[in-house]
């Protein structure tokens, strides 16, 4: 009998798919430690010191589950939105819920409508649960959305996704754009609007959430990963009708959020002046960025998120050549997106001073070596 004769033909199928290498398999390949861990889009600023006491305190009822119902964390959010609970979906971070939505809407062989290049960890779910993705090219380091929509049309897609502001371009869409693309899909698809990035943006990119939380062919994710620091707690919230958000209830793994984790997230929202702060110092970061792309002759692209994606002016490879540099000379970790006309940008996340110093003294010495072979 097949070793995997016991798997379904499906996964039998599949790659074994890693959406991202992490730093720490980096760290173990190439034999040292990453210095300026600058390409996972985390946030190096940390959650704020009022976040750190809640799960210092949270720490001593770690022994109990997590409420199932996530009632608190739901009412924080809700004050928080000013929307009523009952539009509120929690999960296991942004990635977690994208899985589930796939899985309540996706069945072998549908067609599912994405961007050439946009966020993988989505297509990873929509193999996983055999849909059909049908990708759209990026227009002018943008989410093409009239070609999504002309697609999601064509396809007849039971689910599109946009995220806005973008992932891997740090580019957005104005809210009125966003808000039309919305109206313009056909009831029967359903739009997953990721908004991961949305503390971040400007606020012209952002729909009001009174705009979109009436329809239930839109589902918002959101995340307190970025701006809020808080990544390895992994959690997430989706916005949506009361029916849409509801049907998570069928599918979701009711004790998957952690106690500290919720209480981290809770603590995060009432700090209302630490998000100011980091914000700030998420777009003084971004400027820093800026500054030293163009020292080094390479051209860093309009950002509305916690990531600068920058031109380095020539091919996938030379990108690619930079990444691979930074690691193993220097110890820094940087990214790169995956499809051309993309894959011609590195990808530097926002960080403190101290790791950007890192970059500016590295990235010269690797341009120079590249030059010279």
């Amino acid at each position: 009998m097949s070793a995997f004769s016991r798997f379904t033909p499906l996964v039998q199928s599949l790659p074994a798919t890693v959406p991202f290498v992490g730093p720490e398999a980096l760290e173990r390949q190439h034999g040292r430690e990453v210095a300026a861990r600058i390409g996972a889009n985390e946030s190096g600023f940390g959650p704020a010191p009022s976040v750190l006491l809640a799960i210092r305190q949270a720490a001593d009822e770690t022994w109990k589950y997590s409420d199932p119902e996530n009632h608190n964390l739901k009412q924080a959010l809700a004050g928080h939105l000013r929307v009523p609970a009952a539009n509120i979906a929690i999960g296991e971070g942004v990635d977690g819920l994208l899985g589930q939505i796939v899985r309540l809407v996706v069945e072998p062989g549908m067609p599912v409508v994405t961007s050439l290049g946009g966020y993988p960890t989505f297509n990873y779910h929509v193999a996983g649960h055999g849909g059909r993705l049908v990708t759209v090219p990026y227009a002018g380091d943008r989410e093409d959305i009239d070609g999504l929509l002309a697609a999601a049309k064509r396809e007849n897609a039971a689910l599109v996704y946009l995220a806005n502001p973008d992932n891997p371009m740090g580019s957005w869409w104005p809210a009125e754009r966003v808000i039309a693309f919305a109206d313009a899909l056909p009831e029967t698809t359903l739009l997953v609007l990721d908004e991961a990035y949305c503390e971040t943006a400007p606020r012209e990119a952002i729909p009001s959430i009174e705009s979109l939380i009436d329809r239930p062919n839109v589902i918002r994710t959101r995340t307190f990963s970025k701006a809020y620091g808080l990544a390895g707690a992994r959690v997430g919230y989706a916005l949506s009708t009361p029916g849409t958000a509801q049907a998570f209830d069928k599918i979701r793994n009711h004790f998957g959020m952690s106690r500290i984790s919720v209480s981290a997230a809770i603590a995060a929202l009432a700090d209302k002046e630490y998000l100011k702060e980091v914000t700030r110092k998420i777009a003084k970061s971004r400027e820093r960025i800026g500054r030293i792309a163009t020292d080094n002759g390479l051209v860093p692209l309009p950002s509305a998120t916690n990531f600068v994606a920058v031109d380095c002016g020539k091919d996938a490879a030379y990108a690619r050549a930079i990444v691979d540099r930074l690691m193993s000379d220097h110890g820094i970790f940087i990214r790169m997106p995956g499809f051309a006309p993309l894959n011609r940008c590195i990808r530097i996340s926002t960080a403190p001073e101290t790791e950007l110093d890192l970059l500016a003294a590295a990235l010269p010495e690797v341009i120079r070596s590249l030059a010279a072979t």
